[in-house]
């Protein structure tokens, strides 16, 4: 099991991208929460089975429908487990 802190910077507020990022998370089984910074940047921590945090990171590399982003901060942190389910918050 795995987790990671993201940072996504780029045009990702106001294109969806956290509705498509919780979309993408409970297919992949990864729990966890995103958010947007008021710096226009986006965060997420992601918690799950190695691949699918890493597939979920791949994705949020690459933007989602009209995101453009520009730069990913990828952490890797200890598996806590403290997650039931993926949520945005707001």
């Amino acid at each position: 099991m795995k987790r990671v802190s993201v940072k996504i910077y780029g045009r990702v507020q106001g294109v969806f991208f956290r509705a498509n990022t919780k979309e993408r998370a409970e297919k992949l089984g990864v729990k966890g929460w995103v958010k947007n910074n008021p710096d226009g940047s986006v965060s997420a921590v992601f918690e799950g089975p190695d691949k699918s945090v890493d597939k979920i990171v791949d994705s949020c590399k690459h933007g989602h429908d009209y995101a453009e982003v520009t730069n990913i901060e990828v952490n890797e942190e200890l598996y806590k487990g403290e997650f039931k389910d993926f949520k945005i918050i707001y």
